[in-house]
């Protein structure tokens, strides 16, 4: 069965995407399974090119065809931030915690109809042996909608979920079972996309 390699080694993105792509004819791994793998280079400007770029150095790295994504948070009234620097919006060594602590302090005075957000993710899949001996690479964007809670609410799925309110389930992310969460979510419809790349194979 051909493998395919999740360029992460977070335990809760990797079970979401695992659930993403179930079904597939193949053998899901992640980083955590190459624990003598460097730490991946992630400076794009974009989602887009730090998916590409994780893809492309897990695929060169394990030899095996590889998917990673990049996804965060986009709120209007901080001018899109935190943006491509979500995961490290709170510093070095920050959890998911302090990450939500530190969003909802900087939008304390903001009132709810001005807490416009959006969760947006970019996959990308890369295939070893394209040309030049350079992985082929091949990429998806999707984004969701919705706006930033008061306080967290929730004790489900990770990052900003318990801050980010989805209007048409009237729940935050944290507050879906990660079954509803992945039919509307970024990450849902970035993965259905990726699903018919991985069967189509590269072109």
């Amino acid at each position: 069965m051909r493998k395919l390699v999740l360029a992460t080694r977070n335990a809760g993105k990797e079970r979401e995407l695992k659930l993403l792509l179930a079904g597939l004819p193949l053998e899901i791994v992640s980083l955590r399974d190459y624990p003598e793998m460097p730490e991946l280079v992630e400076d794009g400007e974009t989602f887009a090119a730090n998916a590409a770029a994780k893809a492309r150095q897990v695929a060169v790295y394990t030899g095996e065809m590889a998917l990673a994504d990049d996804s965060g948070l986009e709120v209007d009234a901080l001018g899109g931030r935190p943006g491509v620097h979500s995961a490290r919006f709170a510093g070095p060594g920050a959890s998911d915690a302090d990450r939500n602590a530190k969003l909802l302090e900087m939008l304390k005075d903001v009132p709810a109809g001005r807490r416009t957000a959006r969760f947006k993710a970019a996959m990308a899949v890369a295939w070893p042996g394209g040309g030049c001996g350079l992985p082929r690479v091949l990429e998806v964007e999707e984004a969701c909608e919705g706006r930033i809670v008061e306080t967290p609410r929730g004790i489900d799925g990770h990052g900003y979920d318990p801050v980010f309110f989805f209007p048409p389930a009237a729940r935050t992310f944290a507050e879906m079972t990660t079954e509803e969460k992945n039919l509307v979510s970024h990450r849902g419809r970035a993965a259905l996309a990726v699903r018919e790349l991985l069967f189509k194979g590269p072109k």
